[in-house]
């Protein structure tokens, strides 16, 4: 291998007097920059010196087949043992992409793939950028999702070149955007079909007349808010107000983006550059963003697992069984993810035009922003078909069944599926509280049922579980786990016991909040103190959300199969009777009009409650967390995840728990376990055995384990 083609960055300089930068990054699928590039970097730009005479301009483009620059290798961050060795790195940059903005001739970026991170500030030093307008391609600023801030210049260049309110809503979200999207922003200056991606950037050399850096033409109230004092502190309140709305202060990064962005515009740009890398590196140290990355790591890891010893098939066609919320949603992520034609058999003409619309509205959704053609829609909406009939089963490689919870029903779903489909068509049951074995007692190829547990609404909710029981074969396991993160999903494998993984650590955690809720806590109150923890939703309006009903069901199983300490106050009998399923019949704990929801007050009288609060929201907090954590430390020790890390993804992606917290065994970790047996002691005491240490972790704690 000759050493030209070992290095991430080459340079060629051709007979018209063009410099291209090729990026590749060598034995990596992805380009990602990395601290030791500086170096090839710094003899790139000695080579350009020697030619700055006779250049016209300088064209960076990536050499890999479908991504320009993906970010910054996140690996480099975790080696910094020091804030100060994390802000010598974003300097590094920083001065990098200077010395790139300071060249004395055009300097275009050819963007096609993501463009992220530290590949969008590459772009950002750039003079013009022109894209591709592939569906690969995406632009952002991502780094306040690993609890971070731009640390390359982003948080003063993409203000200065689209404006104060997008680049905030941008670098504030860590969102991506699309080319067309970028092109209206002003992001890029041409958005152009990748095969003449390099000719395009190259004109715009030619056709160079424009001022360097100049920022794309704001209107009239940009302009005010941008440019202004007045404006600009109106613009930093109200993204710090609504911020804090949001984030709940759990997030420092949030203030640190806003501080940096606001000392570059009243200090001017290089006491910003100064402030981005000081944040930067202290940030990087924060236990906010190390339990951030963590999940960035363990994800990335999960994609390369198949779950069993085994290679799995390719799914080509899908069958669902029910046509409604889940059925529907299940269709739903089949066609517009993993781009599977589905079949969909409901008992009524009712249910299959039901799912029919509730996908035609998801799609019209996306038509709307442009993110589909009105053909994508039509080609969409075409792989979708639906009867009342096994028609069409026989072509099927993988049904997942999502109808009512009943044992003998799903039963005979598989006895259908067995004479309809064909002898190798995987039954994947949608269940969240049978057992699978008991769903494939009777079946004729057991080896062929699994389980695969969705949650509501499915094309939101990131985490599917995997349920293989005993009979399952390993390459039913390895298929499904496929097939479902084709769906756009994380999937986890978890043992067949009732509740499975996230159910069975949510049980205790919404008890806990309905007991508090018996004890006088005000419905709002036990919803805050849980919302100002990081959770996305307060356990109240989890339990309106999920339903009611459902949780009568689920609620018995659990005691059933796992003991008396599932059990929760005898409250869902009264509620149902009063016609109170939750969201679904409009009212709950709370009363819902539209989209508008307020406590419903005669749920105190109907349960002989007098609200009036007693506990601090901290108290509260630790209440609902402390049986969570005892029964995910049972779910490991029982082997229902394999790891702490599936623990961690599985209670994340699956109920929201605080990602900056990293899970409940990153959790567990930081807090120590020392301190987490006190806590469960003192609240055993007031509250009962439920919160009594379970051995593992007496065990663990005994001879100074940890999780990871």
């Amino acid at each position: 291998m000759s050493s030209k083609t070992e290095k991430a960055f080459n340079l060629t300089i051709d007979e018209s007097n063009y410099a291209w930068l090729a990026i590749d990054v060598p034995g990596e699928k992805m380009n990602t920059l990395q601290a030791e590039f500086a170096q090839e970097m710094q003899q790139v730009f000695e080579q350009l010196d020697e030619s700055a005479s006779v250049l016209k301009g300088l064209i960076v483009h990536s050499t890999k087949p479908d991504n320009f620059v993906a970010g910054a290798d996140v690996r480099m961050l975790d080696s910094c043992k020091s804030a100060s060795e994390a802000t010598e790195l974003a300097k590094q940059g920083q001065e990098l992409f200077q010395r790139l903005s300071d060249l004395p001739y055009p300097v275009v970026a050819a963007i096609h793939g993501p463009c992220l991170g530290g590949g969008m500030e590459l772009a950002l030093a750039c003079d013009y950028r022109v894209c591709s307008d592939s569906d690969k391609t995406r632009l952002g600023l991502p780094e306040v999702q690993l609890g971070l801030l731009p640390g390359s210049g982003g948080t003063q260049r993409l203000p200065r070149l689209i404006g104060l309110l997008p680049s905030l809503d941008l670098i504030l979200t860590g969102k991506q955007v699309r080319a067309k999207k970028a092109k209206k922003l002003g992001m890029v200056d041409a958005c152009v079909p990748d095969t003449i991606l390099l000719e395009a950037a190259k004109s715009f050399i030619e056709k160079s007349k424009r001022k360097r850096g100049q920022a794309k033409k704001t209107n009239l109230k940009e302009n005010v808010l941008t440019n202004t004092n007045l404006g600009r502190k109106l613009v930093f309140e109200q993204a710090a107000k609504k911020s804090q709305q949001k984030t709940r202060g759990n997030y420092p990064a949030v203030p640190a983006i806003l501080e940096v962005i606001r000392t570059g515009f009243e200090q001017g740009i290089s006491e910003g550059f100064q402030l981005e890398a000081k944040r930067f590196g202290e940030l990087v140290m924060t236990s906010e963003s190390k339990a951030l990355r963590s999940i960035f790591f363990a994800t990335t890891e999960m994609k390369k697992e198949t779950g069993a010893d085994a290679e799995p098939k390719t799914v080509q066609k899908a069958g669902v069984l029910g046509g409604g919320l889940m059925g529907a949603g299940i269709s739903h992520v089949s066609v517009a993810k993993a781009n599977v034609p589905v079949r969909i058999k409901d008992v009524s003409n009712d249910g299959i035009l039901n799912a029919l619309s509730y996908n035609y509205k998801l799609f019209e959704k996306q038509r709307k922003r442009r993110i589909l053609s009105k053909a994508q829609l039509q080609k969409n909406m075409l792989m979708l078909s639906g009867g009342t009939d096994f028609t069409s089963f026989k072509n099927n490689d993988i049904v997942v069944e999502a109808v009512f919870e009943d044992l003998s029903l799903k039963q005979q779903m598989i006895s259908d599926i067995e004479e309809h489909g064909n002898e190798q068509t995987i039954f994947a049951t949608n269940t969240s509280s049978l057992p699978i074995k008991q769903i494939a007692d009777g079946a004729k190829r057991p080896e062929n049922v699994v389980g695969l547990h969705y949650f509501s609404p499915v094309e939101k909710m990131p985490l599917v579980e995997v349920i293989p029981h005993e009979g399952t074969s390993p390459q039913t396991i390895a298929t499904t786990v496929e097939f479902a993160r084709k769906q756009g999903k994380t999937p986890i494998v978890v043992k067949d016991k009732a509740g499975f993984y996230v159910n069975r650590i949510l049980a205790p955690y919404m008890n806990q909040a309905a007991y508090a809720l018996m004890a006088g806590e005000p419905i709002e109150r036990l919803d805050s103190a849980l919302l100002n923890q990081g959770f996305p939703v307060g356990p109240i309006t989890l339990l309106d959300e999920v339903g009611i009903d459902i949780g009568a069901k689920i609620t018995p199983i659990l005691v059933n199969e796992l003991g008396v300490r599932f059990r929760g106050p005898e409250v869902f009998d009264t509620l149902l009777n009063d016609g109170r399923k939750g969201r679904k019949s409009g009212k709950g704990f709370y009363q819902y009009k539209g989209k508008k929801k307020k406590v419903d007050k005669s749920v105190y009288k109907l349960l002989s409650i007098k609200p009036e609060s007693k506990l601090s929201e901290e108290e509260i907090a630790l209440r609902c967390l402390l049986p969570m954590l005892n029964e995910a430390v049972r779910c490991l020790d029982e082997g229902i995840i394999s790891s702490a890390r599936d623990g961690d993804i599985g209670a994340i992606f699956g109920i929201g728990f605080p990602p900056f917290l990293g899970g409940p065994f990153k959790y567990m970790d930081q807090l120590g376990l020392k301190t987490l047996i006190e806590l469960m002691n003192d609240h055993a005491q007031k509250y009962g055995d439920v919160f009594a240490p379970c051995d593992g972790l007496l065990t663990r704690a005994g001879k100074g384990e940890t999780f990871y």
